[in-house]
């Protein structure tokens, strides 16, 4: 597990694309955390460490799922209107991210199933600490 403490969205979104610069296609990200936690901001910092343009990046919650191309394709789904009665399956969020691409779920924790594997896995936390300042762990799931 990892945990760090960003004071600003330009160090969430740095420390994401970091994580992303080493993305080889088929991780899932998962992301949890309250409203205005810096959800969104993660997946641009996502986009930019994977060559698509982080300005792109917005909240698809009325969208549900949007696609950005780069290096590898991010798509980018938030749960955030669902009702967590099994509606996510609709999406056909399982049939992503595939091989060169990546999936990056805001709301995880609405998912009603989840196929993917375990060992391709990413889940980030994302907690108000204070102004601006986020407290970020990001943890690979147990294969």
């Amino acid at each position: 597990m990892r945990e760090a403490l960003t004071r600003s969205e330009a160090e969430t979104e740095a420390l994401a694309a970091e994580l992303a610069a080493d993305f080889r296609g088929g991780e899932v990200v998962l992301l949890s955390g309250e409203l205005g936690a810096g959800k969104t901001v993660f997946v641009r910092g996502l986009a930019r460490g994977m060559g698509a343009d982080p300005a792109e990046v917005a909240s698809p919650t009325f969208v549900l799922l949007t696609r950005y191309p780069g290096r590898l394709t991010l798509h980018h789904a938030d749960l955030y209107r669902l009702t967590g009665n099994g509606d996510d399956v609709e999406l056909g969020l399982e049939e992503l991210p595939g091989p060169r691409g990546v999936l990056a779920v805001e709301w995880a924790e609405r998912l009603s199933v989840y196929p993917w594997d375990p060992a391709l896995a990413v889940r980030v936390t994302l907690e108000h600490a204070g102004d601006d300042a986020r407290r970020v762990r990001i943890e690979k799931e147990a294969a």
